[in-house]
């Protein structure tokens, strides 16, 4: 089966039965091919974290088929819980679910931001409005919080920046560490709403009612996770343009969500995030990515920009 070669370094990279679960996919995709009504098509190229393919159900309408990588922890579970929450509401509609095989069967989509070739502030404004779109209220739905998301972030960074032989700048690391323990001191249960927590122009798609997000970490948070996330991707036009201007405009478009949202939280995140996307880029090969985003980091980490 032609698995695309950044799944399969990714599925390596957790080492929970990755090389079994590749070998296994021809016989889950059929399982579920009998058992769900449908036809498998070629596999997506850009996919990174899971098995996705193009399918057709029984009544000749066009789907995605989801299988995730096997890892530690409950990725799919608040997967499939977020999209049962957002109910098609900025993110992509949940069809089915099967928790054994951890696949999802989604609605097609069109073509993702990033094959349309929009400029960068266009990208951002259909980012910042998909986003407002999933952001609810949601308490006592299990996911993890923005304090949970912050700690694992600083615990991330350390130890895969010493497994990788230390890529970028010490100061980076210290930075990012800084960044996210401020974000989990500021958690604030009352505040936190359901965020997609992996906004980018590969994780939205055209729909007939504008873009929808795919791929949905899940979390309880405030919104400026999602905010701080559109701070770690462009990280070359990021400096280009100065990083502080680009918090300033992502809070600036979404003002009309009726909350007070803080540039000051949007930078944190985006500092964790770059840092901690940067090295796993790193780790599973997809660059020059990881190289622009470290690169990015270490300048930032000086007080360039500040």
């Amino acid at each position: 089966m032609d698995v695309p070669e950044v799944v399969r370094n990714r599925a390596a990279a957790t080492g929970a039965g990755a090389e079994a679960w590749v070998t296994g996919l021809p016989a889950t995709v059929a399982s579920l091919e009998r058992d769900w009504g449908l036809v498998a098509g070629r596999p997506f190229g850009d996919s990174t974290e899971a098995y996705v393919c193009a399918v057709t159900q029984e009544d000749g309408t066009p789907a995605v088929l989801k299988i995730a990588i096997p890892r530690p922890g409950d990725a799919f579970a608040r997967e499939a819980t977020a999209l049962r929450l957002a109910g098609g509401r900025g993110c992509v509609r949940l069809l089915r679910d099967d928790p054994a095989r951890e696949a999802l069967l989604l609605e097609r989509l069109g073509r993702s931001l990033h094959d349309l070739g929009r400029p960068l502030e266009e990208r951002l404004d259909v980012l910042c409005a998909a986003a407002r779109r999933v952001w609810r209220p949601a308490a006592g739905c299990g996911l993890p919080t923005g304090r949970d998301k912050a700690r694992w972030l600083a615990d991330f960074v350390v130890g895969l920046w010493e497994e990788l032989d230390r890529p970028c700048f010490e100061r980076a690391v210290a930075h990012a560490v800084a960044a996210a323990g401020a974000r989990e001191r500021a958690h604030d249960d009352e505040r936190a709403v359901l965020v997609h927590g992996d906004v980018h122009e590969w994780n939205a798609l055209e729909a007939d009612d504008g873009f929808r997000l795919v791929d949905p970490d899940g979390l309880l948070a405030e919104p400026e996770l999602d905010l701080g996330v559109m701070m770690r991707e462009d990280p070359v036009e990021l400096l280009a343009g100065g990083p502080w201007e680009r918090a300033h405009g992502l809070v600036a478009r979404c003002r009309g969500d009726g909350s007070a949202l803080d540039v000051r939280a949007v930078w944190q995140w985006g500092v964790a995030e770059r840092v901690s996307t940067g090295l796993l880029a790193t780790r599973v090969g997809l660059q020059p990515v990881g190289r622009h985003m470290l690169a990015a980091a270490d300048r930032i980490a000086t007080g360039w920009g500040n």
